[in-house]
């Protein structure tokens, strides 16, 4: 008799204990969420090298787009959202952000710095590159393109806005020096469109088929901000936070860095 009840408690105990574990996995299905995200070019790489972890360990799906942090295009993220895209997170250029978070597009406090993005340029794989560590150097690798390419993104509204009067260009740059919209600049590059290009290092680091010939002197650089923020209305904004937390941690810092950006972590 004592044989049967051990024995039934046993089975008893096994039956209960997988009902409790395909409890918690339904548990944990119902709470995993798709989290739609779109990013700008400066941040793109960082994220999809974090991407497969934070799916990993949180069972959320990360549903991603890119566009720039501005501009008319079709895929620039004011334009999404003013078409009314569902979005539950965006990582765009810092000061874009802010604008819509003014409007009310975006949750308040939800902003954080991700990482800070330097300029850089690049020429085709295997072409001579010109010394830019001066301000006179970069004056001259401008002069002696034949094409020069800037992106349509917060860089190339620097350059064409304020880097041009800076290095007294302006004039002489006319027709031969172009902003690239939607296309990466390293991209345009690589297919010998243009012989010369800025953009933000860590869009340029990815691309396959250029030679980064350097950072901009310090005396002309700016550093974008890129951070990341919770769209109001997003139906899962505690998962949103969650991978707002997560991009943000310093434990994350180093795979940040190695795309060409400097990461920042906790600051809002």
């Amino acid at each position: 008799m004592s044989q049967f009840i051990f024995r039934f408690n046993i089975k008893t105990n096994f039956t209960l204990l997988a009902l409790a574990v395909a409890s918690l996995s339904t548990v944990s299905q119902a709470m995993a969420a798709d989290i739609r995200v779109v990013s700008s070019g400066g941040f793109a790489q960082a994220y999809k090298n974090l991407a497969p972890a934070y799916e990993q360990a949180s069972g959320d799906k990360l549903v991603s787009g890119w566009g720039p942090s501005m501009g008319t295009t079709t895929n620039a993220i004011p334009v999404r959202m003013a078409r009314g895209e569902e979005i539950d997170v965006v990582i765009m250029v810092g000061d874009s952000l802010d604008t819509l978070m003014k409007e009310g597009k975006l949750v308040a406090g939800s902003k954080v710095v991700l990482a800070n993005s330097p300029i850089a340029c690049a020429v085709k794989k295997g072409n001579a590159k010109p010394d830019i560590s001066t301000v006179d150097g970069l004056k001259n690798a401008f002069l002696k393109a034949r094409k020069v390419a800037y992106s349509d993104s917060a860089s190339g509204e620097y350059i064409k806005h304020q880097l041009m009067k800076k290095l007294e260009i302006t004039e002489q740059m006319q027709g031969k020096a172009a902003q690239i919209p939607a296309t990466p600049v390293g991209e345009i590059i690589a297919h010998g469109e243009a012989d010369f290009g800025c953009q933000q290092r860590s869009e340029l680091l990815p691309v396959e088929g250029i030679d980064i010939v350097g950072l901009l002197p310090q005396e002309v650089q700016l550093t974008t901000a890129f951070s990341a923020a919770i769209v109001t209305g997003s139906k899962v904004q505690p998962q949103a936070q969650a991978l707002l937390n997560f991009l943000s941690s310093e434990k994350n810092a180093g795979a940040i860095a190695e795309t060409g950006l400097e990461p920042v972590a906790g600051k809002r």
